[in-house]
């Protein structure tokens, strides 16, 4: 719908527009919608179990829900990241400019608007069955917990992969009121995935966080980094293909694993001599991955569709 224009001039006219203009550009950039990897990698887990879980055919009520409650999670998540690492980003040279670390926003506001967030997210899980309803409140205290594990934890990573493939149990209870085996199949390999990418990541900060105290895998593997992500991606690929016989996946998923272990071959060989944009390279690659997988997922679906119409 448009806009019309003497609305808009009316606005501009108005005293407090430019307050207002500047606050919803700070809270944008809060909640990192401009930079959307974070929806990306929480999102590909989600709709890997959501056409697996309906033998895909998803339900589009289902299929909204998850979509844009993906994006209101982890808008929720990056601003309860920043308030609770408000003291330690100033000392990061990739985190320093961020709203609250600069001052532009106020550790008040920020909690004002992770509730809000949170409380709309909340709203639509309210639209599912009382079994996922109950497993939201797992996803909520995962994502509130993750920020504060890096003062506690070398292992960081691993509550962040939790959190992030909590919504494949919650796409299964969704559409089948259940969780099989499956699900949690699924889930340990989101979880170990999540891991991976995120030492990674990590290890773009490995010299801020040795030299203020923030614990992290890319810390803890040390010169072991490249080696233990490697095992951590083969462990992915190994529950991944044990879901190949009970879901009876066919060549597309295969297909779409092995272009998937391509990408992760491109990430070691990124991540080779530990340079810090390379590294921060291999993690933005990792929404290659897993859409290749969903690929896979999608066409193999697809095929069995069209034979079963012919």
């Amino acid at each position: 719908m448009k806009i019309p224009r003497r609305l808009i001039q009316k606005l501009r006219r108005w005293k407090h527009w430019p307050r207002v203009q500047d606050r919803a550009r700070q809270y944008y950039l809060l909640t990192r919608l401009h930079r959307p990897i974070g929806i990306y990698l929480l999102l590909w887990p989600a709709l890997w179990a959501i056409w697996m879980a309906s033998n895909g055919r998803p339900d589009l009520k289902i299929l909204f829900i998850f979509m844009f409650g993906v994006i209101l999670m982890r808008s929720a998540g990056c601003v309860i990241n920043d308030y609770a690492d408000r003291k330690i980003d100033p000392h990061v040279t990739r985190t320093r400019d961020r709203p609250l670390a600069s001052g532009k926003v106020t550790p008040r506001e920020a909690l004002g608007l992770f509730a809000v967030i949170s409380i709309l997210a909340f709203g639509l899980v309210l639209l599912l069955n009382p079994f996922t309803i109950f497993l939201s409140f797992g996803g909520i205290a995962l994502a509130a917990l993750y920020p504060f594990m890096k003062r506690h934890t070398y292992l960081p990573q691993v509550v962040l992969g939790a959190a992030f493939a909590w919504a494949v149990p919650m796409a299964f209870a969704a559409i089948g009121n259940s969780i099989p085996p499956v699900a949690w199949i699924l889930y340990i390999a989101t979880v170990v995935w999540t891991t991976a990418y995120d030492t990674m990541y990590a290890m773009v900060d490995r010299e801020d966080d040795l030299r203020i105290g923030v614990k992290s895998t890319a810390i803890l593997f040390g010169d072991m980094d490249r080696i233990i992500i490697a095992m951590l991606q083969g462990l992915v690929f190994m529950a991944l293909i044990l879901l190949v016989e009970p879901l009876d996946m066919g060549l597309s998923y295969q297909l779409g694993l092995l272009a998937a272990a391509a990408l992760a071959g491109y990430e070691q060989y990124l991540i080779r001599e530990r340079r810090k944009k390379a590294c921060f390279q291999a993690f933005l690659n990792n929404h290659w991955f897993g859409m290749a997988i969903f690929i896979g997922i999608f066409v193999d679906y697809m095929v069995r569709a069209i034979h079963e119409v012919w």
